[in-house]
């Protein structure tokens, strides 16, 4: 609830437009009861043939008549009580007289403000309304219909705000997800993965959405619908409207149970969701290992079971959301059938009591009835509507469980307050006493000491698993270590800004990571401000040009998700165009020539002899060719690093 009451806060600071939006929800709730109260001068005209007017001045006439009237017995029964206590009668005829003069007191009272309202609305009705009976009724359904298409107007408009508002919502929760997934440390990325991350942004988003939208929109307008309409009862009668409601509480505690069903399995549709996302994404992403290994029915079989525990826990969902409409229309129905039970007995009896309880200060006439009925009517129907809006503020509530812990989340990867500069070249990359651990139980490295000098170029072996990627990780600071300080030129990373040290890096990696665009749009990602000429000469330089100009649409060839439509060794030479493209001061090659066939890896080494220089070159490989490239080894093993001089890779190797 706390997290979804600051969506709410976030909606507010579009105020103009949700102020908008209300003013349109109170015309929406004045028009609707308007249109009910109208039908009242319709009933009188129609049933007795008089204009308002006529009918204005009898009620004056009516309760100046009633009021001199009931002065006589006042000064009667004053009279009498005067009589009484001077002979001394008994003290009950002396309370039942004195009660007698308090009810007429209040009576008067009732027809001066009678009295006083139709003399001051006399003119009015002169100045604006005709005379004749059927013109009125024809004016009277022309504001109805004009008010009925007003109203809509209304509603459409305030509606179209409300989405605005919930849409921008939801598109700037959406912009923070992902903000926040591209700034995370890779182990709280990883905590989510891609498919938890898919979720949140297009699932769990569109939820808090209908939330925002449920409260702005359908929370405003359906209960100032039903204020008004309830108002107007009361004042024909708040006795009998207080009769009818008896039902509310019943019905209240009936939706709270509901609410707690309904967020309970939100949130396990939520967690579906994540898990539905995960399938899908590991499925597909990895469908030539299914297909390999004839995993096809063992992944149908799981996507069915995800899907169908979602359309279970949905289906319990839809259950629920749907009890709330008759729960709703019970409260509604019930209002209506007290009324109209209470109301007829009241009418037909011309009482103004029933189970001596008052209800009306005095008797009620068909037409006021009829009035009340609409008011109720009116009420009952935003009542139902009220089901869908709890519906939607249960999803904002569990979205917003979801959404706001994680855009909460720091990154581990503090950044600095103050970052340091430094000079660009830098000097030395140095490891002091680091050790890490991805658990903060299993120790990948520990205490290590090295130093790698600018221009050095250095190979990084060791049996899988060792810590070499872990080692590579740090120094680009994707991770920070556990104890001790990476230092660049004597300045721990940490105080350095991360776009600072990130620009000064190009990394190649063996898993090459290519984007659904073209071959040009792929190696200029390297630097977004390189000209067409510096994109050819850095796939010159990775030997990939030949190839690129050999496809129909040459650099502008679409290279399919993740690549799938080029080779292994084209997308690696793509991804080196990219690392030669930037001209980063320090070159990562994680495996880099791993999947290039023995004559194109000669291309490459000759062009990374050529390129290396006057660069930090961090090579992780097990081939001898890339060791030929090497000034020093770098050995990883069990998480102990040593460093020898190149002399010795032939044995490393």
């Amino acid at each position: 609830m706390h997290e979804f009451l600051r969506a709410l806060r976030d909606a507010a600071k579009r105020w103009p437009i949700l102020a908008a939006a209300l003013l349109c929800s109170a015309g929406v709730a004045g028009l609707w009861s308007a249109n009910i109260f109208a039908l009242f001068p319709i009933i009188e005209v129609t049933l007795k043939g008089e204009s308002l007017q006529e009918w204005n001045a009898k009620r004056m006439a009516e309760a100046d008549a009633r009021i001199t009237a009931t002065e006589n017995q006042l000064e009667s029964l004053r009279r009498r009580l005067e009589a009484d206590e001077a002979a001394n009668a008994a003290e009950t005829d002396r309370k039942r007289i004195a009660k007698q003069i308090a009810t007429l007191d209040h009576e008067i009272r009732k027809d001066r403000e009678i009295e006083s309202y139709a003399r001051w609305l006399q003119p009015w009705l002169t100045r604006f309304l005709p005379d004749d009976p059927f013109k009125t009724v024809l004016l009277v359904v022309s504001f109805v219909v004009v008010s009925t298409f007003v109203k809509h107007v209304l509603m459409l408009v305030g509606a179209m705000l409300v989405g605005w508002v919930a849409m921008g919502i939801s598109r700037d929760i959406r912009l923070k997800v992902f903000d926040k997934a591209l700034e995370l440390d890779r182990a709280q990325f990883m905590q989510r993965g891609s498919s938890g991350f898919m979720a949140t942004i297009t699932h769990t988003s569109d939820m808090l959405a209908h939330g925002i939208t449920a409260v702005y929109g359908g929370a405003i307008t359906e209960p100032l619908k039903i204020l008004a309409c309830l108002g107007g009862a009361f004042l024909i009668s708040w006795q009998l409207t207080l009769a009818c409601l008896t039902l509310a509480p019943l019905v209240g505690f009936l939706m709270v149970w509901l609410n707690k069903r309904m967020r309970g399995l939100s949130k396990r549709m939520l967690t579906r969701s994540t898990s539905f996302h995960h399938v899908v994404l590991e499925a597909l992403n990895n469908v030539m290992t299914v297909q390999s290994y004839t995993m096809e029915p063992f992944e149908k079989k799981r996507f069915r079971d995800c899907t169908g525990d979602m359309m279970r826990i949905g289906m319990w969902h839809t259950f629920y959301a749907t009890l709330a409409n008759p729960i709703t229309e019970i409260l509604g129905i019930g209002m209506v059938a007290t009324s109209i039970a209470v109301g007829a007995w009241l009418v037909i009896n011309q009482e103004t009591q029933m189970f001596g309880i008052t209800m009306t200060d005095r008797p009620m006439t068909v037409p006021g009835i009829m009035v009340f009925f609409g008011m109720l009517i009116g009420a009952s129907d935003p009542v139902r509507k009220l089901s869908g809006i709890i519906t939607g503020f249960n999803s904002g509530c569990v979205a917003a469980q979801c959404l706001y812990p994680l855009l909460d989340a720091p990154s581990k990867l503090v950044p600095a307050a103050d970052p340091k500069p430094i000079p660009s070249p830098h000097r030395e990359i140095r490891l002091e006493d680091v050790s890490f651990s991805y658990d903060g139980i299993d120790t990948v490295l520990k205490d290590v000491n090295v130093s790698i000098r600018f221009g050095e170029r250095v190979a990084i072996v060791g049996p899988n698993g060792g810590g070499k990627s872990t080692l590579v990780n740090l120094i680009c600071r994707f991770y920070d270590p556990t104890k001790g300080k990476v230092l660049l030129d004597g300045v721990p990373l940490t105080e350095l800004a991360l776009e600072d040290l990130r620009r000064r890096i190009a990394i190649v990696t063996q898993q090459t990571e290519l984007f659904n665009e073209s071959i040009y749009y792929n190696i200029r990602y390297g630097r977004w401000d390189a000209t067409a000429e510096e994109v050819e000469a850095a796939a010159r330089k990775a030997y990939a040009h030949d190839f690129i100009s050999q496809f129909p649409q040459g650099y502008h060839t679409m290279v399919g998700p993740s690549g799938y439509r080029l080779s292994g060794g084209q997308r690696q030479r793509i991804s080196l165009a990219r690392a030669f493209l930037r001209d980063a001061e320090i070159l990562v090659l994680d495996e880099a020539t791993s999947q290039i066939d023995v004559e194109s890896e000669k291309l490459i080494h000759d062009a990374l002899a050529a390129y290396v220089q006057n660069r930090t070159v961090i090579m992780i490989t097990h081939r001898a060719s890339t060791l030929a490239l090497a000034d020093a080894i770098i050995q990883v093993e069990h998480g102990v690093v040593t460093k020898r001089p190149a002399a010795s890779r032939l044995q490393v190797a």
